[in-house]
């Protein structure tokens, strides 16, 4: 099972879920926990093979690696710990898998809160993963990793998010990192789906005002999905908002989901 911590709150009865990206941990959420414990029970979890998940040498190759298997082992926390529905907090890759769970099971998903969240792979970053699945068995994955960290964020405020994803990714076996990368060749069907379908649960979109590779289609989707979804966007501010912008992130959100009680 993935590894987890828990921050009770001694008087509520709600939970919030938070979910890190590829090549991230649980502890890209350090400025997030303070803010939340005062209203919310809070769930950190480690994906598979990051952060303290560390599969065995012999599961890692064993393991089937589907955004659907990824978000089983989310639920097989939730089931463990008894917890019947969650709000989630995701970031990057970690929002697809919040949707993937809320597609599989809505009923356990009482609303999703998508930090630069991925929708569509737009030109620059379908390059991007054609040169990664190129050089991904010639270059250490870490040259990989630093390259792509640049791109994505690539300004001068943007390098403390840089710095700690790179950190966190020294963390992985190369192995795990080929295995998450390769969950790229089946992103394009199910992100297509994702923008197709509007699930009935409050959503907000929290993305940078300089995610230029990932805001774009978050306001397309946001204007057809009107029903369920807003869109919350950080002013100079790059892809990883929780960890640039930590009070605007955390103010943003809680004021959401006191909306959602």
């Amino acid at each position: 099972m993935l590894n987890y911590t828990i921050y009770k709150n001694p008087v509520s009865t709600q939970w919030v879920t938070f979910v890190h990206g590829a090549g991230g941990s649980s502890s890209i959420w350090f400025k997030q926990i303070r803010d939340f414990q005062k209203q919310y029970n809070v769930l950190l979890l480690d994906l598979r093979g990051h952060g303290n998940s560390k599969s065995s040498l012999k599961t890692a190759f064993k393991q089937k690696y589907t955004f659907s298997a990824l978000a089983n082992d989310i639920l097989e926390v939730l089931d463990f710990l008894k917890i019947e529905k969650s709000h989630f907090v995701g970031i990057s890759l970690g929002t697809i898998l919040i949707r993937q769970l809320a597609e599989m099971h809505p009923q356990r998903v009482q609303s999703m809160i998508l930090g630069g969240a991925i929708l569509k792979m737009n030109f620059r970053s379908q390059i991007l993963m054609r040169l990664g699945n190129t050089f991904k068995y010639v270059l250490p994955y870490l040259v990989l990793y630093r390259f792509f960290a640049f791109v994505i964020m690539p300004k001068k405020n943007h390098k403390q998010s840089r710095i700690l994803f790179i950190n966190e990714a020294k963390k992985l076996y190369h192995k795990e990192f080929l295995k998450w990368f390769k969950l790229t060749a089946e992103i394009n069907p199910i992100l297509k789906w994702f923008r197709q379908v509007e699930l009935n649960i409050p959503t907000l979109y929290v993305m940078g005002e300089e995610d230029y590779m990932f805001l774009p289609s978050v306001r397309k989707v946001v204007e057809s999905h009107y029903r369920s979804s807003k869109l919350f966007v950080v002013v100079n501010c790059g892809h990883v908002v929780n960890v640039e912008q930590p009070n605007v992130f955390n103010d943003a959100v809680l004021s959401f989901l006191g909306g959602t009680k």
